[in-house]
């Protein structure tokens, strides 16, 4: 086949599907482009997830007439000056419109504020109409309608259309997030509608923003993050570490107001949690990164989620570092959803507490209950009986005396005489944890604070202390090393052998003597005493993986940590150990005076609080 030039339709229809993944990414450009221009408030319709219509309408500073035809045409924009890499606007290659209108009936009507009316332009496949007049308020309104018609093959590949509206709903409030001041309306044809009301561009603002994307929840249990380094400054809020979930779907993160799916910003979020949260468990953040444009590509794909940093050693640094120091800044907090799960149990018609299944060696409440070959309820032989109805006395009356002498263990001696000392001092009652009470089921102990009821497993709390304390002697010097016999040679590509001897001396500190063996290898004469017998193949190519992905060795410090995870483990307070109060009491000093105490080295919360105010409610009292 001769070489010919595509034509334009066709290149638009290429460049679409670049840019136009799914209705959620038309959605995404558009809104975009009413941020550059400027708008306060932005509404979006839709009906069929999207591929039947979409509609966005903003109050920004419009299209004058005599552009709109440019608008739609390809590598058009007003937002990019003659230096590439000075980007400061969302939307700046000028592929969106005439992408979206190659595969869609693309109009777009439009009205600056000095215009005396408005105008609309139209694609139809491809096929540009001609400019007619319009009526139209100060702003832009963009119609998409028939998405992917003249590409039916791509809409085989399209979800259904709740997907496709969830997907639509979740670019809404990620690029919201940013843009506080903005009010943002999402209306679906199943008459379900998205409202976030503007709030302000300061941080009151924005986290009251958060709170309407993510609910409530987020800000009662985050911790704010502010931090600079090298001209890179990084703001927002993470989850404290017992406030969690079981994705990373709620991990929004934001380079100079772009929101961005980031695999470094992803990977140092999760080494900056790395031994204060259960491996299937994912924190919850909203971080902001502000630095110089020249320093960040974020043309590396025309749908700009991705971006290159020129120092990613640093950015990954700075995020790690700042999310560890806040997070031993906040001091000890337990999530508020664990008080409200603690308040649903005990209210009247609860769910019965269920476990995980059989592959544990447990069955349920309801299984046993089934179990017992009844068909329905057995009054004669639930465990709630009154006193009155057992078989082997049914007519006896269950509160005579003669009845009662069975349950009869004596003077009952108060909460604090079981713990083995006298009143707690008033001041402890001040403290985060409170004053140690009684100790239950020999592992919980069970304290008071001036307005609050605190559990706190005792293993848990004291293997978080452990481990911190082995962190702090292991990092705090040199890692003892072992000598090997025989230097392990281990060959490598030539550029992962350059960088691992550019980072030698750092790994010596974690213990790891290594040198350049040749063009293509490394030798290592030394390994980690704490590792014993290791593959050092092995543990070397992952470390030259990570410094080629992220210019770090993460990989040795967080083997050797979870080390240190598995010793204190094993060297904690067990379960079954019965305490004195004093050992108690000691216990929650320290707990409060370690940071990340509230998760144990398994991300487990090590303690629970319940509020004065919501026990009175149990009780009916408020």
């Amino acid at each position: 086949m001769p070489i010919r030039q595509l034509s334009e339709t066709m290149i638009n229809q290429i460049a679409a599907g670049e840019v136009i993944e799914r209705p959620a990414s038309v959605v995404k450009e558009l809104v975009e482009n009413a941020l550059d221009a400027g708008a306060s408030r932005v509404e979006i319709s839709t009906a069929g997830g999207g591929l039947n219509l979409i509609r966005v309408t903003d109050d920004g500073s419009g299209i004058p007439e005599q552009e709109l035809a440019l608008a739609i045409a390809r590598h058009c924009t007003s937002k990019l000056s003659d230096d590439v890499h000075d980007i400061r606007s969302l939307g700046f290659r000028g592929e969106a419109l005439p992408s979206i209108g190659s595969v869609a009936r693309l109009s777009i009507r439009s009205r600056t504020a000095s215009g005396d009316s408005a105008a609309e332009i139209g694609i139809d496949g491809g096929r540009v109409l001609p400019v007619k007049p319009a009526a139209a308020n100060r702003g832009t309104t963009v119609e998409v309608r028939d998405l992917f018609f003249t590409t039916p093959a791509r809409l085989k590949f399209m979800k259904g259309e709740r997907a496709e509206s969830s997907a639509t709903s979740d670019v809404v409030k990620r690029i919201a997030i940013a843009f506080p001041a903005v009010r943002f309306t999402l209306a679906g044809a199943d008459r379900s509608t998205l409202e976030l009301p503007a709030t302000s561009d300061t941080p009151e603002g924005r986290l009251a923003r958060v709170a309407q994307v993510m609910g409530k929840d987020f800000p009662e249990n985050a911790i704010a993050i502010d931090a600079m380094r090298d001209g890179v400054h990084l703001a927002g809020h993470v989850s404290i570490p017992s406030y969690t979930r079981a994705n990373a779907l709620q991990q929004y993160a934001y380079v100079n107001g772009r929101p961005v799916r980031d695999k470094l910003i992803t990977g140092a979020i999760r080494g900056a949690f790395a031994d204060v949260l259960p491996r299937d468990r994912h924190a919850v953040t909203v971080l902001f990164l502000s630095l110089d444009p020249s320093t960040v590509d974020v043309n590396v794909h025309p749908a700009k989620a991705d971006v290159r940093f020129r120092d990613p050693g640093l950015v990954r640094g700075l995020i790690v570092g700042a999310i560890r120091e806040a997070l031993a800044g906040a001091g000890i907090r337990a999530a508020t959803t664990g008080a409200a799960g603690m308040m649903a149990a005990f209210r009247p018609g609860a769910a019965p507490y269920s476990h995980p299944g059989p592959a544990n060696g447990h069955r349920s409440y309801e299984a046993a209950y089934h179990a017992s070959g009844s068909g329905g309820f057995d009054p004669l032989r639930s465990a709630q009986r009154p006193l009155d109805m057992g078989e082997a006395r049914p007519h006896r009356n269950g509160f005579a005396d003669n009845e009662q002498a069975a349950f009869d263990t004596g003077p009952l001696a108060s909460a604090d005489a079981r713990a083995g000392t006298a009143e707690p001092a008033e001041p402890l009652l001040g403290m985060v944890l409170g004053a140690a009470r009684a100790q239950v089921h020999e592992n919980y102990i069970v304290a008071q604070t001036r307005d609050s009821l605190v559990i706190v497993d005792q293993h848990a709390a004291h293997e978080r202390l452990v481990y911190e304390a082995l962190k702090n002697a292991l990092h705090s010097r040199a890692v003892p090393s072992q000598m090997l016999l025989l230097p392990e040679i281990v060959d490598l590509p030539e550029e992962d052998a350059e960088r691992l001897a550019m980072h030698s001396q750092t790994l010596a500190k974690f213990g790891l003597g290594l040198e350049r063996f040749g063009p293509g290898a490394v030798a290592v004469r030394e390994t980690p005493s704490m590792l014993g017998e290791t593959n050092v193949q092995q543990l070397v190519r992952d470390l030259a993986d990570e410094i080629a992905d992220n210019d770090t060795v993460e990989t040795l410090k967080e083997r050797l940590d979870r080390i240190a995870a598995t010793m204190a483990c094993h060297g904690s307070v067990r379960s079954g150990r019965l305490l004195k109060a004093e050992e108690m009491n000691a216990l929650l000093r320290q707990m409060e005076a370690t940071p990340g105490s509230g998760t144990c080295n398994h991300g487990r919360p090590t303690y629970i609080e319940l509020k004065l105010a919501d026990i009175e409610r149990l009780f009916g009292r408020r």
